[in-house]
């Protein structure tokens, strides 16, 4: 199986990235809905949030630590940012490699979708 994820995280395919370590990727969302538009990816397929158990809980601690970070270093973790975590084709997940949308440069609407 073919995953746009696992080859960006491999090095296989480009990407503009913003992180890197050996459990994550961060990069730019090549469509991006607001200023600041990363996709935060683990470098293990997990196919969404519902593939998380004990074996690999760590993995979405590590997502958000190495977001705050990146927002941190981006400069918009003072005015704020929005994480977002999709599962499922009705939740808006297009990849199915788990992924965190880190949005921010501008006020978030309520509801988001």
């Amino acid at each position: 199986m073919s995953c746009i994820f696992c080859e960006i995280a491999a090095g296989e395919r480009p990407a503009d990235r913003v992180y890197e370590d050996d459990r994550a990727v961060a990069f730019r969302d090549i469509n991006p809905m607001a200023p600041v538009h990363i996709l935060v990816i683990p470098r293990e397929h997990i196919p969404g949030p519902q593939a998380i158990d004990g074996a690999n809980a760590d993995v979405a601690g590590h997502l958000i630590a190495v977001s705050t970070r990146i927002a941190r270093d981006l400069g918009i973790a003072a005015d704020g940012y929005r994480l977002v975590l999709n599962e499922g084709r009705q939740g808006g997940q297009s990849v199915y490699h788990m992924h965190l949308h880190l949005l921010g440069g501008r006020p978030m609407g309520w509801p988001p979708g």
